[in-house]
Protein backbone atom coordinates (compact mmCIF):
# COMPACT_ATOMS: atom_id res chain seq x y z
CA UNK A 1 0.00 0.00 0.00
CA UNK A 2 1.02 3.92 -0.69
CA UNK A 3 1.48 6.02 1.89
CA UNK A 4 1.27 10.08 1.91
CA UNK A 5 4.46 10.80 2.06
CA UNK A 6 4.81 8.63 -1.33
CA UNK A 7 1.87 9.43 -3.29
CA UNK A 8 1.73 13.14 -2.23
CA UNK A 9 4.49 16.00 -3.18
CA UNK A 10 3.13 18.52 -0.70
CA UNK A 11 0.93 18.53 2.64
CA UNK A 12 -0.46 21.71 3.95
CA UNK A 13 -1.26 21.45 7.62
CA UNK A 14 -4.23 23.91 8.24
CA UNK A 15 -5.07 25.00 12.13
CA UNK A 16 -8.28 26.59 12.12
CA UNK A 17 -10.59 28.98 13.96
CA UNK A 18 -13.32 31.46 13.64
CA UNK A 19 -11.45 34.36 12.73
CA UNK A 20 -7.95 33.01 10.89
CA UNK A 21 -6.42 29.35 9.47
CA UNK A 22 -3.17 28.82 10.05
CA UNK A 23 -1.30 27.12 7.29
CA UNK A 24 2.28 25.08 7.16
CA UNK A 25 3.30 23.47 4.27
CA UNK A 26 5.81 20.55 4.22
CA UNK A 27 7.55 19.20 1.10
CA UNK A 28 7.18 15.13 1.20
CA UNK A 29 10.24 15.04 -1.05
CA UNK A 30 12.84 16.67 0.48
CA UNK A 31 11.38 17.73 4.35
CA UNK A 32 11.79 21.55 3.80
CA UNK A 33 8.98 22.87 6.10
CA UNK A 34 7.21 26.51 4.96
CA UNK A 35 5.66 28.66 6.57
CA UNK A 36 3.40 28.57 9.30
CA UNK A 37 1.06 31.37 7.03
CA UNK A 38 -2.06 32.67 8.87
CA UNK A 39 -5.13 34.16 6.85
CA UNK A 40 -8.42 35.59 7.81
CA UNK A 41 -11.32 34.11 7.34
CA UNK A 42 -12.89 36.13 5.19
CA UNK A 43 -13.56 35.51 1.69
CA UNK A 44 -10.45 37.67 0.95
CA UNK A 45 -8.42 36.20 2.97
CA UNK A 46 -9.62 32.64 2.13
CA UNK A 47 -8.79 33.63 -1.51
CA UNK A 48 -5.36 34.48 -0.80
CA UNK A 49 -4.89 30.96 1.38
CA UNK A 50 -5.70 29.26 -1.93
CA UNK A 51 -3.46 31.58 -3.56
CA UNK A 52 -0.54 30.70 -0.95
CA UNK A 53 -1.19 26.97 -1.65
CA UNK A 54 -0.96 27.17 -5.31
CA UNK A 55 1.94 29.35 -5.31
CA UNK A 56 4.39 27.01 -2.84
CA UNK A 57 3.05 23.79 -4.48
CA UNK A 58 3.68 24.58 -8.03
CA UNK A 59 4.59 21.06 -9.28
CA UNK A 60 3.91 17.77 -7.78
CA UNK A 61 0.35 16.50 -6.18
CA UNK A 62 -0.89 18.50 -3.18
CA UNK A 63 -2.92 17.04 -0.39
CA UNK A 64 -4.46 19.43 2.66
CA UNK A 65 -4.62 17.86 5.96
CA UNK A 66 -7.13 19.81 8.17
CA UNK A 67 -8.87 20.35 11.48
CA UNK A 68 -12.15 20.93 11.61
CA UNK A 69 -13.36 20.38 8.30
CA UNK A 70 -16.83 20.45 9.66
CA UNK A 71 -16.96 23.07 11.62
CA UNK A 72 -14.50 25.75 11.30
CA UNK A 73 -12.94 24.77 8.11
CA UNK A 74 -15.91 23.79 6.58
CA UNK A 75 -15.83 27.01 3.63
CA UNK A 76 -12.09 26.84 3.38
CA UNK A 77 -12.86 22.69 2.45
CA UNK A 78 -15.47 24.08 -0.06
CA UNK A 79 -13.11 26.20 -1.36
CA UNK A 80 -10.30 23.53 -1.77
CA UNK A 81 -12.53 20.97 -2.97
CA UNK A 82 -14.06 23.21 -6.18
CA UNK A 83 -10.42 24.12 -6.83
CA UNK A 84 -9.48 20.64 -7.04
CA UNK A 85 -7.58 20.91 -4.12
CA UNK A 86 -7.51 17.26 -2.35
CA UNK A 87 -8.32 17.50 1.31
CA UNK A 88 -8.52 14.81 4.18
CA UNK A 89 -9.79 15.61 7.73
CA UNK A 90 -6.84 15.24 10.97
CA UNK A 91 -7.96 15.25 14.62
CA UNK A 92 -6.50 17.52 17.16
CA UNK A 93 -3.23 16.57 18.44
CA UNK A 94 -3.42 14.50 21.40
CA UNK A 95 -1.93 14.96 25.25
CA UNK A 96 1.19 13.41 24.62
CA UNK A 97 2.31 15.50 21.68
CA UNK A 98 0.67 18.56 24.26
CA UNK A 99 3.04 17.75 26.68
CA UNK A 100 6.15 17.17 24.65
CA UNK A 101 5.82 20.49 22.62
CA UNK A 102 2.86 22.41 23.79
CA UNK A 103 0.26 24.35 22.05
CA UNK A 104 0.18 27.22 19.19
CA UNK A 105 -1.46 27.71 15.99
CA UNK A 106 1.75 27.07 14.41
CA UNK A 107 2.55 23.87 16.21
CA UNK A 108 -0.81 22.40 15.28
CA UNK A 109 -0.85 22.81 11.77
CA UNK A 110 2.73 21.76 11.46
CA UNK A 111 1.40 18.48 13.47
CA UNK A 112 -1.91 18.48 11.30
CA UNK A 113 0.57 18.22 8.29
CA UNK A 114 3.05 15.57 9.65
CA UNK A 115 0.20 13.31 11.14
CA UNK A 116 -0.95 11.97 7.71
CA UNK A 117 2.40 11.52 6.22
CA UNK A 118 2.67 7.92 7.41
CA UNK A 119 -0.59 6.47 6.27
CA UNK A 120 -1.86 4.52 3.79
CA UNK A 121 -3.19 6.91 0.93
CA UNK A 122 -6.20 4.59 0.58
CA UNK A 123 -7.72 4.93 4.17
CA UNK A 124 -7.84 8.79 3.92
CA UNK A 125 -11.72 9.94 4.60
CA UNK A 126 -12.98 12.66 2.08
CA UNK A 127 -15.10 15.53 3.30
CA UNK A 128 -18.50 14.69 3.74
CA UNK A 129 -20.51 16.51 0.94
CA UNK A 130 -21.72 19.92 1.90
CA UNK A 131 -25.01 20.63 -0.28
CA UNK A 132 -28.09 19.17 -0.84
CA UNK A 133 -30.50 16.56 0.75
CA UNK A 134 -27.22 15.48 2.57
CA UNK A 135 -26.50 18.64 4.05
CA UNK A 136 -30.35 19.56 4.99
CA UNK A 137 -30.32 16.01 6.86
CA UNK A 138 -27.56 17.21 8.79
CA UNK A 139 -29.08 20.15 9.34
CA UNK A 140 -32.63 18.77 10.77
CA UNK A 141 -30.62 16.33 12.99
CA UNK A 142 -28.28 19.10 14.27
CA UNK A 143 -32.05 20.55 15.64
CA UNK A 144 -33.38 17.34 16.68
CA UNK A 145 -30.34 17.32 18.89
CA UNK A 146 -31.02 20.48 20.09
CA UNK A 147 -34.99 20.33 20.50
CA UNK A 148 -34.25 16.83 22.07
CA UNK A 149 -32.05 18.33 24.78
CA UNK A 150 -34.25 20.93 25.35
CA UNK A 151 -37.34 19.20 26.17
CA UNK A 152 -35.42 16.53 28.37
CA UNK A 153 -34.41 19.69 30.12
CA UNK A 154 -38.11 21.00 30.36
CA UNK A 155 -38.95 17.35 31.63
CA UNK A 156 -36.22 17.15 34.03
CA UNK A 157 -37.71 20.88 35.71
CA UNK A 158 -41.19 19.46 35.59
CA UNK A 159 -40.57 16.64 38.05
CA UNK A 160 -38.45 17.91 40.27
CA UNK A 161 -41.26 20.64 40.73
CA UNK A 162 -43.67 18.05 40.89
CA UNK A 163 -41.77 16.26 43.53
CA UNK A 164 -41.08 19.36 45.71
CA UNK A 165 -44.30 20.80 45.48
CA UNK A 166 -47.80 18.95 46.54
CA UNK A 167 -49.67 19.14 43.13
CA UNK A 168 -51.38 16.00 43.60
CA UNK A 169 -49.44 14.32 40.84
CA UNK A 170 -47.46 10.70 41.14
CA UNK A 171 -43.88 11.63 40.92
CA UNK A 172 -41.75 9.23 42.58
CA UNK A 173 -41.31 7.95 39.01
CA UNK A 174 -40.37 10.08 35.74
CA UNK A 175 -43.92 11.44 34.61
CA UNK A 176 -45.67 9.79 31.89
CA UNK A 177 -46.83 11.81 28.56
CA UNK A 178 -50.43 11.02 30.35
CA UNK A 179 -49.52 13.01 33.48
CA UNK A 180 -47.76 16.06 31.50
CA UNK A 181 -51.29 16.16 28.99
CA UNK A 182 -53.33 16.55 32.50
CA UNK A 183 -51.11 18.97 33.43
CA UNK A 184 -51.71 21.11 30.81
CA UNK A 185 -55.55 21.14 31.25
CA UNK A 186 -54.79 22.86 34.96
CA UNK A 187 -56.89 26.21 35.70
CA UNK A 188 -55.97 28.12 38.69
CA UNK A 189 -57.12 27.22 42.36
CA UNK A 190 -58.22 29.71 44.58
CA UNK A 191 -58.10 27.67 47.44
CA UNK A 192 -53.97 27.94 46.47
CA UNK A 193 -51.93 29.79 48.12
CA UNK A 194 -49.25 31.67 46.76
CA UNK A 195 -46.13 29.06 46.66
CA UNK A 196 -48.99 26.33 45.03
CA UNK A 197 -50.62 29.22 42.81
CA UNK A 198 -47.13 30.03 41.20
CA UNK A 199 -45.96 26.42 40.81
CA UNK A 200 -48.97 25.43 39.88
CA UNK A 201 -48.56 28.05 36.66
CA UNK A 202 -44.76 27.14 35.94
CA UNK A 203 -45.93 23.61 36.03
CA UNK A 204 -48.37 24.21 32.88
CA UNK A 205 -45.59 26.12 31.42
CA UNK A 206 -43.42 23.33 31.24
CA UNK A 207 -46.14 20.65 30.34
CA UNK A 208 -47.06 23.03 27.28
CA UNK A 209 -43.94 23.74 26.43
CA UNK A 210 -43.08 19.49 26.69
CA UNK A 211 -46.12 19.10 24.62
CA UNK A 212 -44.84 21.78 21.75
CA UNK A 213 -41.38 20.61 21.71
CA UNK A 214 -42.79 16.74 20.95
CA UNK A 215 -44.91 17.96 18.32
CA UNK A 216 -41.95 19.60 16.64
CA UNK A 217 -40.00 16.46 16.87
CA UNK A 218 -42.53 14.19 15.30
CA UNK A 219 -42.67 16.79 12.21
CA UNK A 220 -38.81 16.45 12.32
CA UNK A 221 -38.95 13.06 11.73
CA UNK A 222 -41.50 12.86 9.51
CA UNK A 223 -39.76 15.80 7.82
CA UNK A 224 -36.31 13.55 7.81
CA UNK A 225 -38.34 10.02 6.51
CA UNK A 226 -38.94 12.21 3.38
CA UNK A 227 -35.72 12.80 2.62
CA UNK A 228 -34.46 10.04 3.49
CA UNK A 229 -36.81 8.18 1.10
CA UNK A 230 -35.96 10.71 -1.57
CA UNK A 231 -32.07 10.03 -1.20
CA UNK A 232 -32.20 6.16 -0.39
CA UNK A 233 -35.50 4.41 -1.30
CA UNK A 234 -36.15 1.43 0.36
CA UNK A 235 -33.54 2.21 3.19
CA UNK A 236 -36.97 2.61 5.70
CA UNK A 237 -38.04 -0.98 4.90
CA UNK A 238 -35.46 -2.42 6.59
CA UNK A 239 -36.21 -3.90 9.82
CA UNK A 240 -35.04 -1.54 12.68
CA UNK A 241 -34.17 1.46 10.49
CA UNK A 242 -36.30 4.52 11.37
CA UNK A 243 -36.39 8.39 9.91
CA UNK A 244 -33.34 9.27 12.41
CA UNK A 245 -31.31 6.09 12.48
CA UNK A 246 -31.28 5.94 8.62
CA UNK A 247 -30.38 9.95 8.55
CA UNK A 248 -27.61 9.16 10.69
CA UNK A 249 -26.18 6.66 8.73
CA UNK A 250 -26.67 9.02 5.58
CA UNK A 251 -24.86 12.17 6.71
CA UNK A 252 -22.04 9.83 7.77
CA UNK A 253 -22.04 7.61 4.56
CA UNK A 254 -22.12 11.22 2.87
CA UNK A 255 -21.51 9.86 -0.59
CA UNK A 256 -20.19 7.07 -3.15
CA UNK A 257 -16.53 7.02 -3.39
CA UNK A 258 -16.02 8.65 0.44
CA UNK A 259 -14.85 5.45 1.88
CA UNK A 260 -12.96 2.73 -0.03
CA UNK A 261 -14.73 -0.44 1.59
CA UNK A 262 -16.93 -1.38 4.20
CA UNK A 263 -14.04 -2.18 6.52
CA UNK A 264 -13.45 1.62 6.19
CA UNK A 265 -17.42 2.33 7.05
CA UNK A 266 -17.46 -0.46 9.81
CA UNK A 267 -14.24 1.34 11.14
CA UNK A 268 -15.72 5.15 11.01
CA UNK A 269 -18.63 3.67 12.69
CA UNK A 270 -16.91 2.36 15.90
CA UNK A 271 -18.15 -1.39 15.34
CA UNK A 272 -14.87 -2.80 13.93
CA UNK A 273 -13.64 -5.33 16.10
CA UNK A 274 -10.61 -4.87 18.33
CA UNK A 275 -8.92 -7.86 19.90
CA UNK A 276 -9.05 -8.27 23.21
CA UNK A 277 -7.46 -11.73 23.82
CA UNK A 278 -4.92 -13.27 26.58
CA UNK A 279 -4.18 -16.29 27.22
CA UNK A 280 -6.15 -19.15 26.48
CA UNK A 281 -9.32 -16.53 25.90
CA UNK A 282 -9.75 -15.64 22.56
CA UNK A 283 -12.19 -12.63 21.95
CA UNK A 284 -13.10 -9.34 20.46
CA UNK A 285 -14.19 -6.16 22.00
CA UNK A 286 -16.40 -3.22 20.90
CA UNK A 287 -14.11 -0.29 19.07
CA UNK A 288 -14.86 2.66 21.75
CA UNK A 289 -13.52 5.41 18.88
CA UNK A 290 -14.99 6.49 15.10
CA UNK A 291 -18.36 8.76 14.99
CA UNK A 292 -20.24 8.09 17.90
CA UNK A 293 -23.56 8.89 16.03
CA UNK A 294 -23.23 6.21 13.37
CA UNK A 295 -22.48 3.77 16.16
CA UNK A 296 -25.52 4.70 17.98
CA UNK A 297 -27.74 4.88 14.84
CA UNK A 298 -25.77 1.33 15.17
CA UNK A 299 -26.72 0.09 18.52
CA UNK A 300 -30.27 1.09 18.28
CA UNK A 301 -31.05 -1.27 15.15
CA UNK A 302 -29.45 -3.94 16.84
CA UNK A 303 -31.09 -3.66 19.86
CA UNK A 304 -34.58 -3.05 17.78
CA UNK A 305 -33.95 -6.17 15.65
CA UNK A 306 -33.03 -8.40 18.88
CA UNK A 307 -36.69 -7.48 20.77
CA UNK A 308 -38.52 -7.55 17.43
CA UNK A 309 -37.01 -9.04 14.48
CA UNK A 310 -37.64 -13.31 14.94
CA UNK A 311 -34.31 -14.06 12.45
CA UNK A 312 -32.37 -11.77 15.11
CA UNK A 313 -33.89 -13.00 17.97
CA UNK A 314 -33.36 -16.88 16.55
CA UNK A 315 -29.80 -15.82 15.70
CA UNK A 316 -29.48 -14.27 19.15
CA UNK A 317 -30.64 -17.20 21.16
CA UNK A 318 -28.17 -19.39 18.88
CA UNK A 319 -25.10 -17.12 20.15
CA UNK A 320 -26.40 -17.55 23.30
CA UNK A 321 -26.38 -21.70 23.56
CA UNK A 322 -22.81 -20.99 22.11
CA UNK A 323 -22.25 -19.64 25.42
CA UNK A 324 -22.17 -15.33 24.01
CA UNK A 325 -22.74 -12.69 26.15
CA UNK A 326 -25.03 -10.27 25.07
CA UNK A 327 -22.47 -7.63 24.48
CA UNK A 328 -20.61 -10.09 22.06
CA UNK A 329 -23.75 -10.50 19.89
CA UNK A 330 -24.72 -6.92 20.00
CA UNK A 331 -20.99 -6.68 18.88
CA UNK A 332 -21.28 -9.13 15.83
CA UNK A 333 -24.93 -7.89 14.72
CA UNK A 334 -23.74 -4.27 15.05
CA UNK A 335 -20.72 -5.64 12.33
CA UNK A 336 -22.95 -7.25 10.64
CA UNK A 337 -25.33 -3.63 9.79
CA UNK A 338 -22.56 -2.07 8.67
CA UNK A 339 -21.39 -4.23 6.11
CA UNK A 340 -25.12 -4.77 5.25
CA UNK A 341 -26.00 -0.97 4.92
CA UNK A 342 -22.75 -0.26 3.37
CA UNK A 343 -23.74 -2.44 0.36
CA UNK A 344 -27.15 -0.99 0.38
CA UNK A 345 -25.80 2.81 0.06
CA UNK A 346 -23.15 1.53 -2.70
CA UNK A 347 -25.74 0.51 -4.64
CA UNK A 348 -27.90 4.02 -5.06
CA UNK A 349 -24.62 5.82 -5.91
CA UNK A 350 -25.44 8.59 -4.40
CA UNK A 351 -23.09 11.66 -5.79
CA UNK A 352 -21.26 13.88 -3.54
Amino acid sequence: MVIVAEKYSHVIGVDTHARTHTLTHVDTRTGVITGPETFPTSPAGLKRALGWITRTTATGSVLVAMEGVRSYGATFTQILTSAGVEVTEVPPPGKALRARKGKSDQIDSLAAAQSVLPLQAASLLKPRSAAGIRASLATLLAARRRLDGYRTVQRNALTALVRTTDLGVDARRALTDRQITLITSWRTRPSDDLATSIARSEAVYLAKSIRGLKTELQDNAAHLGALVQDLAPGLLDEPGYGPITSATILVSYSHAGRFISEAQFASLAGVAPIPASSGNTVRHRLNRFGDRHLNNAFDTIARTRMRHHEPTRAYVETQYEAKKNYREIKRKLKRYLARSTYRKLEKYDIPA
